[in-house]
C-alpha cells in the first residue's frame, strides 16, 4: 500500500498522521537510541569476562531481571498484533495473550530453578549436563538458531513496515537503523546493555500503553460496561463471544500449546535466567514478569476493543487488513498526533530491544555451545570466547539486515507462529525431559530436538498458513495453522522410544547428583 494511501480521516473527522513523518516520534525514538547507547557505553566498561557479557556477571536483582524479562517477552507483535487482532476479531483475538501468559507458571514451576543452578550460559548446558556433549550441542543450536532466526525476520520485517508507515522513512533505512544500533547494544555491552534496554524499554511501552488505556476509557467515564456496551450496539454481541476467529478445536489447542510450551522453549528468555545471582531470584524474576506481562495483555484487551469501538474496524482495516495499526490510530484519536508519536517510538525501542536479545541469544549459542564445546572440545580460554562471541554478533547484524530486505513485503505472519512452534517442539521437550526423566539419553535428545525442528518447519509449509495463504493453493496439505500438536507430540514420543531402546548408563548414574544440583544448588554456578 503507498505511503499516501495512509492518510485517512478518523470518525472524528480529522485526518491521520500515520504516513508521514512526525517530529515527536522521530525526536523521542533519537532520544531512547541516545539513552540507550550511552547505557552501552557504561555497559562496556564493566563488560570484560564472559559472565559479564553472556550475564551481566549475575548481579541482576529478580525484580530488575523480572522487568528485563517481560521487556524481552512483550514484542511489538504482541502490543500492535493482539491489540488489532482484537479490535478485528473481537473475543477471539485473546487467545494468543491467554496462551503467551499461561507459559509463564509452567516456566516458573518447571524450568526457572533448574536453569540456574544447572546451566551457565545457554539452555543446552541443561541438557547437555549428563550426556555427551558434542551431539547435544550440535542439536541443540540448531534448534535455537531457527527459532531466533524465524523470530528475527519477523522483528526486522515488522521493524521496517512499522517504521514506512508512523515515520515516512523508506524501508530500508529502517532496517539498516535497527540492525545497526541492535548489534551495537550486543558488541560493546553485552547482556549488561541488553538488560538495561530491556528494563527501559518495559517500563515505557507498559507507561505508554496505561496512558492510552486511561484516555480511551475516559471516553466510557471509565465503565467497561459502557465499553462493551458500544461494541455491542456498532457490532452485534458475536464480537463479544468466542468462536468468530477459530473455529477448529483442535487448531486451537494447537495453538495454545504452542504459545504456552513455546515460551518455556526461547533461547533469547531462558538464557535471561542465568544473570540473577541464584535460583530464589529466578523464581522471583519470573513472579514480577508474570505479574507485568499479565498487566500489559489486560491493557492490550481494553485496547482492542476501545479502538473498535472509538476508531472503527473499517478505519482500521483500510491500513492493515490485520489490524496493526489499531493501538497507533487509538493513540492519535485519544492523544492527537504528540501521542501518537510516543506510542510510535516506543513500539519502535520494543523491536530495537526484542532484536537485541535475540541476537545475544544467538551468540551466545554459536560461540558458547558450537565453538567451546564442538570445535574446542570443551577447551576454550575466555577471552577467545568472547571474541568469537562478538563475531558471532557481527555475524547475526548483518543477517537479520539481510533476511529483513530480502522478506520485504511479504506475509512473515507465521514466522512468529513458526518461532514458537519450533521452540515449543524442539527445544522444549527435550528441556523437559532431560531435567525429570533418569532414563533420557544422548540418542533421545537428539532424536527429539531434530525430529521437533524438522516436523514444525515442514508442517508448517503445508499448512493453510502457508501452503494456501502465502503460496496460494487451493486447499492445504495439512490441515492445522500451526502444527505444535503434531510436531511437539512427536518430539516426546521419538524422544522416549529412543531413549528405551538404548539406555545410557552413564547419563542415568549421573542423575542423582543432577538432581542434588537441580534442587539445592550444590555446586551451581555462581
Amino acid at each position: 500500500m503507498s505511503l499516501n494511501l495512509l492518510l485517512q480521516v478518523s470518525p472524528a473527522g480529522t485526518t491521520s498522521t500515520l504516513g508521514t513523518a512526525n517530529p515527536v516520534s522521530i525526536a523521542i525514538f533519537f532520544l531512547f537510541v541516545a539513552v540507550t547507547l550511552y547505557i552501552t557505553y557504561w555497559a562496556a566498561k564493566k563488560t570484560k569476562t564472559g559472565s559479564e557479557f553472556y550475564a551481566a556477571g549475575r548481579n541482576i536483582s529478580g525484580f530488575q531481571n523480572g522487568l528485563a524479562l517481560a521487556g524481552d517477552y512483550m514484542s511489538a507483535a504482541s502490543f500492535l498484533g493482539i491489540a488489532g487482532m482484537v479490535a478485528i476479531r473481537g473475543y477471539d483475538g485473546l487467545i494468543y495473550s491467554i496462551g503467551f501468559l499461561v507459559g509463564w507458571p509452567l516456566i516458573m514451576f518447571l524450568v526457572a530453578e533448574p536453569l540456574r543452578n544447572l546451566g551457565k550460559y545457554t539452555f543446552a548446558d541443561v541438557v547437555a549436563y549428563r550426556l555427551r556433549q558434542r551431539p547435544i550441542r550440535i542439536a541443540s543450536s540448531v534448534g535455537s538458531l531457527m527459532t531466533i532466526a524465524f523470530y528475527l525476520i519477523a522483528q526486522m520485517v515488522g521493524a521496517g513496515t512499522l517504521i514506512q508507515t508512523l515515520f515516512g522513512l523508506d524501508y530500508e533505512i529502517a532496517v539498516f537503523v535497527v540492525g545497526i544500533v541492535m548489534t551495537c547494544y550486543v558488541l560493546f555491552g553485552g547482556m549488561i546493555a541488553t538488560t538495561w534496554v530491556q528494563i527501559i524499554k518495559a517500563v515505557l511501552l507498559l507507561s505508554g500503553a496505561t496512558i492510552l488505556v486511561l484516555l480511551a476509557m475516559a471516553q466510557f467515564n471509565f465503565s467497561p460496561g459502557a465499553l462493551f456496551d458500544s461494541v455491542k450496539e456498532q457490532y452485534g454481541a458475536d464480537m463479544l463471544a468466542p468462536g468468530g476467529y477459530i473455529t477448529n478445536p483442535l487448531d486451537a489447542i494447537s495453538l495454545g500449546l504452542a504459545l504456552m510450551l513455546g515460551t518455556a522453549g526461547l533461547p533469547h528468555i531462558l538464557m535471561r535466567f542465568y544473570t540473577v545471582p541464584d535460583d530464589k531470584a529466578a523464581r522471583k524474576s519470573v513472579f514480577v514478569a508474570t505479574g507485568f506481562i499479565g498487566y500489559f495483555y489486560i491493557l492490550t484487551f481494553f485496547i482492542g476493543f476501545s479502538a473498535m469501538a472509538l476508531v472503527g474496524k473499517d478505519s482500521i482495516e483500510v491500513l492493515d487488513k490485520g489490524g496493526n495499526m489499531a493501538a497507533l490510530l487509538l493513540a492519535e484519536h485519544t492523544g492527537g498526533s504528540a501521542f501518537l508519536g510516543f506510542i510510535a517510538s516506543v513500539a519502535f525501542a520494543t523491536i530495537l530491544a526484542v532484536v537485541a536479545g535475540l541476537t545475544l541469544s544467538g551468540a551466545s549459542s554459536i560461540s558458547h555451545d558450537l565453538y567451546v564445546h564442538v570445535v574446542k572440545k570443551g577447551v576454550s580460554d575466555e577471552k577467545g570466547e568472547i571474541k568469537v562471541a562478538k563475531r558471532a554478533t557481527i555475524f547475526l547484524g548483518v543477517l537479520a539486515i539481510g533476511l529483513g530486505l530480502i522478506f520485504k513485503g511479504q506475509n512473515v505472519a507465521f514466522m512468529v507462529g513458526l518461532a514458537f512452534s519450533i521452540a515449543a517442539s524442539a527445544n522444549f521437550p527435550a528441556l523437559l525431559m532431560s531435567i525429570i526423566w533418569k532414563g533420557f539419553t544422548t540418542r533421545g535428545a537428539v532424536l527429539s530436538i531434530v525430529t521437533g525442528a524438522i516436523l514444525s518447519l515442514v508442517l508448517i509449509v503445508l499448512s493453510p498458513t502457508v501452503w494456501v495463504d502465502v503460496f496460494g493453493n487451493a486447499e492445504a496439505i495439512f490441515p492445522l495453522k500451526n502444527p505444535a500438536l503434531v510436531s511437539m507430540t512427536s518430539a516426546f514420543v521419538v524422544g522416549i522410544i529412543a531413549s528405551l531402546l538404548r539406555p545410557e548408563k552413564d547419563a542415568a548414574d549421573k542423575f542423582e547428583s543432577e538432581k542434588l544440583r537441580t534442587y539445592l544448588g550444590v555446586g551451581s554456578e555462581k
